[in-house]
């Protein structure tokens, strides 16, 4: 099973190991976050599934509760990967359809590797999606495509840094200021939901297109919480 689990990683990335115990034991103290050591040392596959959700709740109870709630319902195993020196968890999903998905959380002590202007305008960022990124997961996202997620923090798109066609299909103005909005969800297929940090109280996000027209004032985490439960049925 691990091995045929290895095969169809590998296909996305060529370097993954899932650690053993004695791997992780001998890992540095500040390669990975306290509560990962605890959560590796457990040995019932269903504690860990437990205490993983647990840090979920603590911090995005309300933000992500439909996620938590299909994890819940149907997370079989949590393991920790390396690839090329970066941690992550590996989560196994099994779906209603008994299909077989992966999702990658990221190490939340590593962050924004080279992302310069989202690091500069950190402070200015929801403390919701602070919250998540610094204790949970530095992205969280389906393995395979790197998408129906939370993208990792080096991958967030600055707005400003794109050429956006769709703007000039568009008969209004739009909304959002591109050089103080960032992209923190990719669909994979031309979405975004989007943060413009003068524009954020109450988690107030956009759902942006590249190929439709983007709805304003949307609250940031209904749609990501819907996107993610759509993402692992799909």
């Amino acid at each position: 099973m691990v091995g045929n689990k290895l095969e169809f990683l590998r296909k996305y990335k060529k370097n993954v190991q899932i650690l053993s115990d004695s791997d992780i034991k001998n890992l540095e103290i500040s390669e990975i976050p306290n509560y990962w050591r605890d959560l590796f040392q457990i040995e019932k596959t269903e504690e860990k599934v437990e205490m993983i959700l647990s840090v979920w709740r603590k911090y995005v109870k309300n933000e992500l509760r439909n996620t938590i709630h299909y994890l819940f319902e149907h997370l079989k195993e949590v393991e920790l990967m390396d690839i090329d020196g970066r941690y992550s968890i590996l989560y196994t999903i099994e779906t209603d359809d008994g299909e077989i998905e992966y999702y990658e959380g990221r190490n939340p002590k590593k962050k924004f590797n080279n992302n310069e202007e989202l690091e500069s305008n950190w402070g200015r960022i929801p403390l919701s999606i602070r919250n998540f990124y610094e204790n949970v997961h530095n992205g969280f996202y389906f393995y395979a495509s790197k998408s129906m997620g939370l993208v990792p923090l080096e991958d967030v798109t600055f707005f400003d840094d794109d050429e956006w066609g769709i703007i000039e299909e568009l008969e209004d103005p739009i909304e959002i200021d591109l050089k103080t909005t960032f992209g923190f969800f990719k669909s994979g297929m031309g979405g975004y939901v989007a943060i413009d940090y003068n524009n954020c109280a109450n988690d107030n996000a956009t759902l942006w297109w590249t190929n439709d027209v983007p709805r304003y004032n949307i609250n940031f985490w209904d749609i990501v919480d819907d996107w993610i439960v759509i993402g692992f049925e799909n």
